[in-house]
């Protein structure tokens, strides 16, 4: 309560007036001066507010008005609120029905003074803000899983629903992403194989190409085991490797309409374009409103204390068993609360001995930690080496199981560096002496590094086995045409084992692990060690980590495997349903639950983070590897890259002059200036932001402390009343 709320009181016997809002009075020097307000001089928020008089400002202060502090509330907030009609809705303010009712009758009373002009322009903004409503209100009802994910907000909390929305976030962008392709790619191949349209392929004309960078044996023919058609399933060789889902296929220059040719080189490089930058907008979107909740956020530690005490329990837990839980997450927290507490006391206590051990014992682990990656990454660029040498072996050479283990490899071991690291960070985190939230934040950021890492270091091993031989055609094509005469297409089959398998590993841990556990522990729970052993807990970072890995593998290998966004959107949709019932029959969710806001902010920056990862390797493959001289729409050309100037080659003078004008050096500096100006004009305003939201907490808390003062006086003054009477 401010020193205008607090001239509502009477000095007298008159009765209590309303409390009036500090902002929609306007106040004056000779307001604070006058004579029965000496007492309130003593107000802590009239000593701040006297100090910052000059910073004041009023709604009337153009009309020289001064409004009453005998005004009710309503009277007092009209002319702001009638000001705003035209702009803001009456049902964002915080008024009862009455009072909302009468505030929409002034605006019926307002339209008659207004001219037809201005009449019909503010009937035609609500009748649109009407149709948007109604539109949004449609569309929710089709919004995908909109039953399932709402039920399990309300059984399972906030936390674990956004872990299942960001998964249907995924599904439609890997939707987005291959209607993109199939419009800009595989559309216009399909109009003319198929002869829908009057239209015809145009081959690619040939070139001063030596025939032995040509040359591409797909499969061998002859007598073919049963088990084939399963291992070209699995691995995407064999006949899928015929198919459009390999970058192999699509060896044509272009299809010819009647009145255009359509450039297919030029429009399979803009499609692969289109998706990243499709992908990189959309995640940004997304994120800017969790990063507004984490850049205002309070950082002192007894805010963080109320805010989990009086507003940290989640409405929308129905279930009982839920409510527990979240009972157990809050008193957890507050005791990571109390620990974090405990270790600042602790750092500022250490000696110079004891902060010189504690760093040097973190080296150490953080030496270990770099050793475990290494050996990992090592151990991935080992089985990619074998795999890629016997694997060109021929079917009839190895026994089924072999075959696959062979193909196979790399994914086994990735998978195993990814479920065996996790558990070292685990234990090795716990001797660094880190408080319990920084603790979580690191082990996750190496899982993260090691989750993405991995599939990098496979894509690396396969470009230097590309572009490394000891025979004559590296120097003849560019690239190790005798191990891969294609090396494109089996880049994608890494890439669609990769997804496979990882789809594999999702269901087999689920039906063979999970389930049988919950079994164990529903019908065995009188064994000590089952007991101890429990249900498997629904860790949301791991699940997250599980899918952001998945795609990352798509953004990689949809430039290779243009179809693979198709089939991450069907594996996306499967992992939902496989995870819904995990959770729901077989999991309990952990006891470490995240909030909405930190969830979805957290699952976006790790899905950006795998996006960079994944646009590294795509643009050293599409700008400095040679491309395929047998396969593909790019044989003509040395790199992926160079269809860009040859298409620019082909513009007027002017347009080209532009061209060239801004990708210019000259164009590039200052237009890197202005967005450097851009970045620090905006960083500055978001801390302006935030000193503002300081400052309504200063004046929030010096309010609850007027209000204290008041109490007090108000107690002493009926107190000195009883004794008068008595």
């Amino acid at each position: 309560m401010s020193e205008s709320s607090a001239s509502a009181l009477p000095a007298g016997r008159r009765g209590r007036q309303p409390f009036v809002h500090q902002d929609s009075l306007s106040l004056d020097s000779s307001y604070f001066s006058s004579p029965p307000m000496n007492f309130l001089q003593e107000l802590p928020s009239y000593r701040s507010i006297a100090r910052k008089r000059t910073t004041i400002l009023s709604r009337d202060k153009q009309s020289d008005t001064l409004l009453k502090p005998t005004d009710s509330y309503s009277s007092q907030l009209e002319g702001g609120i009638t000001e705003n009609l035209n702009s803001q809705s009456i049902r964002k303010y915080a008024l009862n029905i009455s009072e909302k009712r009468r505030l929409r009758d002034i605006q019926e009373t307002q339209m008659k003074y207004l001219s037809e002009w201005d009449q019909w322009k503010r009937y035609s903004s609500n009748s649109w803000k009407r149709f948007v409503e109604k539109a949004r209100e449609m569309t929710s009802h089709l919004e995908l899983w909109r039953e399932d994910i709402r039920s399990i907000e309300g059984k399972f909390g906030t936390g674990i629903q956004s872990y299942f929305s960001f998964l249907r976030f995924l599904v439609l962008l890997n939707l987005v992403i291959f209607l993109i392709i199939f419009m800009l790619v595989l559309l216009p191949m399909l109009l003319t194989k198929y002869k829908i349209t009057n239209s015809s392929f145009v081959l690619i004309p040939s070139k001063d190409i030596d025939i032995q960078c040509t040359v591409y044996p797909i499969s061998s023919s002859g007598l073919i085991y049963f088990y084939s058609y399963f291992i070209d399933l699995l691995s995407g060789t064999g006949f899928l490797e015929e198919t459009c889902l390999f970058y192999g296929h699509y060896t044509i220059d272009g299809v010819k309409f009647q009145t255009f040719t359509y450039d297919l080189p030029l429009a399979y490089l803009l499609s692969t374009i289109a998706y990243l930058a499709l992908s990189l907008l959309w995640i940004v979107k997304r994120s800017v409103e969790g990063f507004k909740i984490n850049l205002i956020r309070s950082e002192e530690h007894f805010q963080s204390y109320c805010n989990k005490i009086f507003a940290g329990w989640d409405f929308c837990i129905t279930n009982r068993s839920m409510a527990d839980l979240k009972h157990g997450s809050l008193r957890y927290e507050l005791r990571a609360d109390l620990e974090e507490e405990r270790i600042r006391q602790k750092i500022a206590e250490r000696t110079s001995e004891e902060t010189l051990r504690i760093y040097s014992l973190r080296l150490f682990l953080n030496c270990i930690v770099l050793a475990v990656l290494a050996a990992c990454f090592y151990a991935i660029y080992r089985a990619t080496i074998f795999s890629q040498e016997h694997m060109k072996k021929e079917i009839d050479k190895m026994v089924f199981g072999e075959n696959l283990l062979i193909l196979y490899l790399p994914s086994i071991v990735i998978t195993l560096a990814n479920f065996v690291t996790p558990m070292i960070f685990a234990k090795i985190i716990h001797y660094e002496d880190y408080s319990p939230g920084f603790e979580i934040r690191l082990t996750i950021l190496r899982c993260v590094f090691m989750r993405l890492a991995t599939i990098c270091v496979l894509v690396f091993t396969l470009g230097s086995k590309i572009t490394s031989c000891d025979n004559y055609s590296c120097e003849l094509c560019g690239y190790n045409q005798k191990l891969y005469p294609c090396w494109e297409t089996q880049v994608g089959q890494e890439m669609y084992k990769l997804m496979i398998f990882d789809l594999i590993i999702i269901l087999a841990v689920t039906l063979f692990v999970d389930f049988p556990r919950k079994l164990l522990v529903t019908y065995c729970s009188s064994s000590k060690l089952i007991q101890c052993w429990g249900q498997q807990e629904f860790a949301i970072p791991d699940n997250v980590l599980g899918i952001v890995y998945g795609q990352t593998i798509c953004w990689i290998g949809a430039f290779f495997s243009p179809l693979l966004p198709a089939i991450a959107t069907l594996k996306f949709i499967i992992i939902f349903y496989v995870k819904e019932m995990s959770l729901i029959y077989t999991c309990t969710p952990s006891p470490r639950q995240f909030r909405a806001s930190n969830s979805n902010f957290f699952f976006l920056l790790v899905l950006l983070i795998g996006l960079c990862l994944a646009i590294i390797p795509l643009t050293i493959s599409m700008a400095r590897i040679p491309s395929s001289k047998a396969c593909g729409p790019f044989t003509n050309f040395n790199t992926t890259w160079e269809v860009i100037p040859k298409t620019v080659s082909t513009f007027p003078s002017s347009l080209q002059s532009l061209v060239h004008g801004l990708t210019s050096e000259a164009f590039a500096v200052p237009f890197f200036m202005i967005i450097c100006l851009i970045m620090f004009y905006f960083i500055a305003l978001a801390g302006a932001h935030k000193r503002v939201v300081v400052q309504l907490r200063e004046q929030l808390s010096l309010e609850s402390r007027d209000k204290r003062y008041l109490i007090q006086k108000l107690t002493e003054a009926q107190r000195e009343m009883r004794n008068r009477l008595d």
